[in-house]
Formats: C-alpha cells, structure tokens, sequence
C-alpha cells in the first residue's frame, strides 16, 4: 500500500499540480484530481475551511511537466460495491 504525504494547506498555491489526487485529512475525499492545475477558489477553500494539510501519493510536478501514469506507484484496489435493493 502507498504511504499518504502531507501538504501543508498554506503551501497550495494556485497553477499547482501533482502527479496524483490531493485528497482531504480523512484520505477518502478528494480535494483535487491527478494533474489539474489548483485554481484560486481551491486556495481559498483551504484558508476559509482551516485545513492544516491534505494528503497526495503523487508529487509536485514542474510548470510545464506533462503527467506521467507510470510515476504512480501501484495504488491499493478498491472493493467493488454490492448492488443495493430498491425499496
């Protein structure tokens, strides 16, 4: 399983990407998806909400640095849901 890393929530700066999902502190809530740029209502998200830190496996990628799918190491399979019964 690939470890979590913080980042800090004052560092999110707009035009940020990383190379995977930015996810909120309980990991399962996804803050920004794999390679979008953070736009300034993400920063201000951050600062309005109090967040401390999200949580990547990804890394910073550069300015221009195209994602690469092979920079993600092996990500932990989710469980398929079982159907739900209509009431």
């Amino acid at each position: 399983m690939t470890a979590f890393e913080k980042i800090d929530g004052s560092s999110i700066k707009a035009g940020m990407r990383f190379s995977a999902p930015i996810f909120f502190a309980d990991g399962k809530n996804m803050f920004l998806a794999e390679g979008k740029a953070a736009r300034q209502y993400h920063v201000d998200a951050v600062k309005r909400w109090n967040i401390p830190f999200l949580l990547t496996c990804g890394r910073l990628l550069s300015e221009n640095e195209p994602l690469d799918n092979n920079d993600i190491s092996e990500l932990e399979e989710v469980d398929e849901l079982e159907p739900v019964d209509e009431l």
